[in-house]
């Protein structure tokens, strides 16, 4: 018998490639995707406010995703070609000492992480736009140190622009 019931295609998450184990999709737990999608509908309105800026390529051309999965925690706002994590805190964040363990945790991920307080994003968003954009265009230490420059990807040789 030939058709298309003799080899199904793979269910949507298993990738047909990688053995699925219970409670996990493409490396993260379900628990934490979950917690990302609910965080993704439940945006604080300085999520909001930052998301309106961050989405669309406004800034310096990078692409940002909201609240996205990375190992057991969910970044704000992330753009995965610059490395870089924006993190909007609300007071609960003043004194926390989870936030320096997942900041570090981050970090050995190869990440540079951002954080910006609720009443700045609300009162002054700019002025943190300008700031996020000026971390943007800053060379990342990790891959500087490890990648050399392409002239044919247009990057500076020597501090000699090809372009």
């Amino acid at each position: 018998m030939t058709g298309a019931h003799e080899n199904p295609s793979p269910l949507e998450g298993e990738g047909g490639t990688q053995p699925v184990r219970a409670g996990r999709v493409r490396g993260y737990s379900t628990r934490t995707l979950g917690r990302a999608q609910r965080l993704r509908r439940e945006l604080t309105p300085a999520e909001r406010n930052l998301w309106s800026v961050l989405r669309n390529r406004q800034i310096a051309g990078a692409k940002f995703r909201r609240q996205q999965a990375i190992g057991p925690y969910v970044a704000d706002f992330v753009c995965l070609e610059h490395r870089l994590i924006i993190e909007a805190d609300g007071g609960q964040h003043a004194e926390s000492k989870s936030d320096g363990r997942r900041t570090a945790f981050l970090e050995t991920k190869g990440y540079r992480v951002l954080r910006f307080w609720n009443n700045d994003i609300l009162s002054n968003l700019d002025g943190v736009a300008q700031v996020i954009a000026t971390e943007l265009l800053t060379p990342h230490p990790a891959r500087t140190s490890r990648e050399s420059p392409s002239p044919s990807r247009g990057e500076e040789l020597n501090g000699v622009s090809n372009a």
